[in-house]
């Protein structure tokens, strides 16, 4: 008699089809490595596992398996979130001598292989497009919003519309026209995450579903968006340029359900369309308000570039042995001629979402190191001034050319310059930060650690950094001389420093006390309102020329 077992389990070892195996009461036991890799869920993760994803896909699998008719077409959660449209075909296996079935055998193909047998449409996916459709589009607005009713957060639908496009179809063809739709879907993909949906709905109309954590988030996506499509499509030899117009609603704020957030973002496109095209609008008044202020700044940032708004502040940093002047930071500030200075914390993170960050971050390095060489040219003492980088910066295939291009144009001794970066930009890719920062220190370029303790708090992988400094971030100073837990976290800092033979600063010294206790545990520098607040270049200069900071009166 053959073992049904044995012959089951080489079937499926050696079968190239996905197949699931579930027993009488139809309870998923097990599934092939085919299956594995088109999913990425090992039988163990599917049967005892409780990631969410798993048993997303483990109850679609055994839906499927006890569907009637013994077919099932629908969606499975992969590892990680993404779906793949499956078609599942199901056989019984009867027990030896009886008319019952021992298990289920699920044989899986993905919804796109079966249509092309079968000369299906894939389903829930747009033929020309091959993004997913509006049966799709309903069901992920519905999971959507149940999402954010359980765990909290927002949705954002934006709804899109091309605009112009009847024109292109008019000129070129409707094969033309087609083709700019692939296109555009194409680019589309390219603006999301991977656990957001893109869709085509019908004729011109797409629309993006999204969970946010913030307001802003959408912006981003919404901006991404317009500058993807309005950048030239090739068309039959000659250039195309079309533009969408985008309408946003959000969930809970805009509608109590997801049919509410379908209509609030059909207005808000609708609005978009009359007000002009090639934009975005909120359905909200309020939020259409703040967007128009953010796309407002980041417009005036980039005239402010341009027209050399931008200035450079600096803060002493002082010796806390004997109040002489040992360094500085080097700080960006606008100074618009319309509304005068304008806070950094106000304009950064706009800059840093929109990519301007770089362009300023390298503004700032040049300005800081021709104002250094300056001093130094006017027989001033050096002293080392520290920059700031941003993650998007420190990432730029081009950062460590630039800083090489800036100290070779101005003639700086790399000594005098020190980068300034936070532990949390260094975690994501701890290797290529290595060599990056390996790079750095061969020019001769001090590096600086900022906010220490605030972020991963890497303390295996500190060793590995070729760093030359750590600051102590401001939140374990503002109680220091009142908190022994601050406290006792400050002195572990500034041992930590002097064992690896790195300098040590204090940023956020604003009293006596503050200074006392440093001094105290051997803290080398200190930096704050207790000696200075950021000045202007003229000012720092004349400390320069004093060569000291003369502490204030208590």
């Amino acid at each position: 008699m053959i073992d049904q077992s044995a012959l089951l389990e080489t079937l499926l070892e050696t079968i190239r089809d996905a197949v699931v195996v579930c027993d009488a009461e139809r309870r998923l036991v097990r599934v092939n490595k085919a299956f594995e890799v088109m999913t990425g869920h090992s039988t163990e993760g599917l049967v005892e596992g409780d990631d969410r994803f798993a048993n997303l896909a483990r109850k679609s699998l055994i839906d499927a398996v006890s569907a009637k008719g013994g077919r099932w077409q629908g969606n499975v959660a992969c590892v990680g979130g993404t779906e793949k449209a499956v078609v599942i075909s199901t056989s019984a296996v009867n027990g030896p001598g009886t008319d019952f079935p021992c298990y289920y055998l699920g044989l899986v193909r993905l919804a796109a292989d079966a249509a092309r047998d079968t000369g299906e449409q894939r389903f829930g996916h747009d033929q020309l497009t091959g993004l997913p459709n509006r049966d799709i589009f309903g069901d992920r607005v519905d999971r959507a919003v149940l999402t954010c009713n359980r765990v909290g957060g927002s949705v954002a639908l934006l709804m899109m519309g091309l605009d112009r496009f009847t024109m292109v179809n008019d000129a070129l063809g409707h094969a033309a026209g087609d083709r700019l739709l692939i296109e555009v879907s194409n680019r589309l993909r390219h603006c999301i995450r991977e656990t957001d949906t893109v869709v085509r709905l019908d004729g011109d109309k797409f629309a993006m579903v999204m969970t946010i954590a913030d307001m802003d988030d959408s912006v981003i996506v919404a901006e991404k968006v317009l500058h993807s499509i309005k950048q030239p499509f090739a068309m039959d030899g000659q250039e195309v340029v079309v533009t969408f117009s985008i309408g946003i609603a959000l969930f809970p704020q805009d509608a109590p359900d997801a049919s509410g957030l379908v209509k609030q973002a059909e207005n808000a496109l609708h609005h978009a369309k009359v007000s002009g095209r090639n934009q975005y609008q909120f359905f909200s008044k309020d939020m259409n308000r703040k967007a128009k202020v953010r796309l407002d700044l980041e417009s005036r940032m980039r005239r402010a570039l341009v027209n050399e708004e931008f200035t450079v502040f600096y803060q002493p940093k002082v010796s806390a042995d004997d109040d002489r002047l040992v360094g500085a930071e080097a700080l960006v500030r606008w100074i618009d001629p319309d509304k005068g200075m304008i806070g950094p914390g106000e304009f950064i993170p706009v800059a840093e979402e929109t990519g301007l960050i770089e362009q300023i971050g390298a503004w700032v390095l040049r300005r800081s190191c021709e104002q250094t060489i300056g001093w130094q040219k006017m027989g001033l003492s050096p002293v080392k001034v520290s920059v700031n980088v941003s993650a998007r910066q420190f990432r730029s295939r081009g950062f460590i050319d630039s800083v090489t291009g800036v100290l070779g144009d101005t003639g700086l001794d790399p000594k005098w310059l020190e980068l300034e970066i936070t532990e949390s930009m260094l975690m994501n890719d701890v290797e290529s930060a290595v060599r990056k920062m390996g790079a750095i220190r061969d020019l001769g370029v001090g590096l600086s650690i900022d906010d220490f303790g605030t972020g991963y708090s890497s303390l295996s992988y500190l060793g590995r950094f070729p760093i030359t400094t750590l600051k102590i971030d401001r939140a374990f100073i503002a109680d220091v001389d009142t908190n022994p837990k601050t406290a006792e976290i400050a002195r572990a800092i500034i041992g930590l420093s002097q064992g690896l033979n790195l300098e040590v600063v204090a940023e956020g010294c604003e009293i006596s006390e503050h200074v006392a206790f440093l001094r105290e545990h051997g803290c080398s520098t200190i930096q704050g309102y207790y000696y200075s607040k950021p000045v202007p270049a003229d000012q720092f200069q004349q400390m320069l020329a004093a060569g000291r900071v003369p502490r204030p009166k208590d």
